[in-house]
């Protein structure tokens, strides 16, 4: 079978094109980017504070662009989508997720410097980013 498509193509260009699509194609599927879920509730005085500190710049970070937010109401069902390792008892938590799995957490929010640092740790040690260096 494969002959006779080569007789059709009629150039080995083609062939050669045809052959590297087939390559890549059979490559495996890229994995999902992390993402970053906030577990809040209203009244939250720490929410609040997050909200008022880190919310309006996170989506500009290396960060924010590294690991998306996403936010859960602590007092609605959980996302099917996600496995926790762990109960939610406060907010704020700050749950690193890949792939759908918990890889990491912070609970509370300890002010923006520390937030910062906890996050960045978090992110260097449990998945591929490299703090917007070129070198990891």
């Amino acid at each position: 079978m494969l002959c006779l498509h080569i007789a059709s193509i009629g150039s080995m260009k083609h062939l050669f094109a045809l052959l590297f699509l087939g390559l890549v194609n059979l490559g495996p599927a890229p994995a999902m980017a992390a993402e970053l879920i906030m577990v809040e509730e209203q009244g939250c005085y720490w929410c609040g504070r997050w909200n008022e500190e880190i919310a309006p710049i996170y989506p500009k970070t290396t960060e924010g662009k590294y690991s998306p937010l996403r936010r859960i109401d602590i007092h609605d069902p959980l996302p099917t989508d996600i496995n926790f390792l762990a109960s939610l008892y406060f907010t704020p938590t700050f749950v690193l997720i890949e792939n759908g799995q918990e890889i990491g957490r912070i609970e509370g929010y300890p002010g923006e410097d520390f937030f910062w640092g906890l996050l960045g740790r978090m992110l260097t040690e449990h998945t591929s980013y490299c703090g917007g260096s070129t070198e990891c």
